[in-house]
């Protein structure tokens, strides 16, 4: 059976990744705002009834919803099939890590430009060099391209002191915003001309993008277009890339 700290963390993330915030949730179970955070925290106890309700607004059933393994599973369901390369966490720390100290400054760069800025990076390098940069996996949701692991991962960076989270006001809205408090180490992960080469360009490319326009311009991507809502992208798809997107076919100038 699951924890009730796992229990808190997943509805959380289910919410998140559904772009609702705390008041939408509050409404659809029709329990007060605070009882949402509360239970977010896991300062709250959740009944049968409301377990009932939020299973059906995530769209899976309890069973699932209380499942110790639903990550795991969700990811075997809908990548059955799929070539899924080996995911290398401690690239994708150093990777992010890299970003943030080149750009995460940035008044616009959010958690949501932050998932788009580490797609183009993993993604662009796998069309260029049909190989993986991190090897991280990527879930269709509707404001783009987001890494499955990535609340995983913050949170163990936060802990070990990587770290910092940080909630902003971004023109009247909150903003998840992550401050690097150790540098990037490049000796850790080899890094190589071309993977820092990528990287940088996606960053002069994308890193005055603000969350709206960054996601909008996602969803124009072949990868993201022709992979089904909630399903992971395959790599392979970014080999039918059209201008603009494609860095093989058509170098960006």
């Amino acid at each position: 059976m699951i924890t009730k700290h796992k229990l808190a963390k997943r509805i959380k993330k289910m919410r998140e990744d559904r772009e609702l915030s705390q008041e939408d949730l509050a409404i659809r179970l029709g329990v007060p705002r605070p009882s949402i955070s509360h239970l977010e925290s896991g300062q709250r106890d959740i009944s049968s009834i409301e377990l009932a309700k939020l299973a059906n607004i995530f769209e899976i059933s309890v069973d699932d919803l209380l499942s110790p393994d639903l990550e795991e599973k969700e990811c075997r369901d809908m990548n059955k099939g799929q070539k899924m390369p080996k995911f290398n966490k401690k690239k994708f720390k150093e990777v992010l890590l890299y970003i943030l100290d080149s750009c995460g400054a940035k008044a616009n760069v959010g958690e949501t430009v932050l998932y788009k800025l580490l797609y183009f990076s993993d993604f662009n390098y796998y069309e260029l060099f049909e190989d993986y940069l991190t090897g991280a996996a990527y879930r269709k949701i509707s404001y783009g391209p987001a890494p499955c692991d990535f609340q995983e991962i913050v949170g163990e960076m936060i802990e070990e002191g990587d770290l910092k989270k940080v909630v902003a006001d971004y023109y009247g809205k909150p903003q998840k915003k992550y401050l690097p408090l150790v540098d990037a180490d490049i000796n850790v992960w080899n890094w190589s001309a071309r993977e820092k080469e990528v990287i940088d360009k996606v960053i002069e490319r994308f890193s005055s993008m603000d969350a709206t326009t960054i996601s909008e311009y996602s969803h124009d991507d072949i990868p993201w277009e022709v992979t089904k809502d909630k399903e992971i992208i395959d790599y392979d798809t970014v080999f039918y890339r059209k201008p603009p997107f494609s860095v093989r076919a058509y170098p960006e100038e």
